[in-house]
C-alpha cells in the first residue's frame, strides 16, 4: 500500500492539468491536494456505482483524456507517444466490440461500471502499468501475428468484391435529365 502512496504523491508533486486544478482549489480552500483528490476519487466512485448515467462517465473517461493526450502526440515531434496512444485506441476498439456483445448481461451486474473505469484507466496509466501495452503485448499482437495472413486476404477479397458491386451500380444507373426551365 505504501507504494501506491508513493506513486499517488510522485503524481500529485508533477505539473499537469489535473494537479493544476487541486493546486488552485487548495490555495482557496486551504485543503490539501492528496485529500481534495481522494475526495474526488470516492465521489466519482460512488456515482458510478449509484448514479443515472453512469455509464456516460464512463465513456467520457474512457474517450475525453486518451483524445486529448493523443493529438497531444500526433503534434509531438516523439513517435513514442504516438505508440502508446494507438495502442490505447486498438485494445478500446476490441473493448467496446466485446462489450457491443455482452453489454446487456454485465450492466445488470452492480460494479460493472466502476469495474470498466476502472479497466479504461488501467488502459491509459503511465508506463510501467499501461494496461493497454500489457494486453497488446500478451494478448492482441500474438493474435494478429498467427491470423494475420488469413485476415490480409479476406479483407482484399471483400474490398474487390464492393469495387465490383460498385461498378455494377454505377453502370446500371442512367444519368437524370435535368428539368429546363420554363420560360416565361
Amino acid at each position: 500500500m505504501d507504494g501506491l502512496r508513493q506513486r499517488v504523491e510522485h503524481f500529485l508533486e508533477q505539473r499537469n492539468l489535473v494537479t493544476e486544478v487541486l493546486g488552485a482549489l487548495e490555495a482557496k480552500t486551504g485543503v490539501e491536494k492528496r485529500y481534495l483528490a481522494a475526495g474526488a476519487v470516492t465521489l466519482l466512485s460512488l456515482y458510478l456505482l449509484f448514479g443515472y448515467g453512469a455509464s456516460l462517465l464512463c465513456n467520457l473517461i474512457g474517450f475525453v483524456y486518451p483524445a486529448y493526450a493523443s493529438i497531444k502526440a500526433i503534434e509531438s515531434p516523439s513517435k513514442d507517444d504516438d505508440t502508446v496512444w494507438l495502442t490505447y485506441w486498438v485494445v478500446y476498439a476490441l473493448f467496446g466490440l466485446a462489450e457491443f456483445f455482452s453489454d446487456l448481461l454485465l450492466s445488470w451486474f452492480p460494479f460493472y461500471y466502476m469495474g470498466k473505469c476502472a479497466f479504461l484507466l488501467f488502459c491509459m496509466a503511465p508506463r510501467p502499468w499501461n494496461g493497454a501495452l500489457m494486453l497488446y503485448q500478451r494478448v492482441v499482437r500474438p493474435l494478429f501475428l498467427r491470423h494475420h495472413g488469413a485476415v490480409d486476404r479476406i479483407m482484399n477479397d471483400l474490398s474487390g468484391r464492393a469495387l465490383d458491386a460498385a461498378a455494377g451500380i454505377t453502370r446500371n444507373v442512367k444519368p437524370s435529365q435535368t428539368p429546363q426551365p420554363k420560360d416565361k
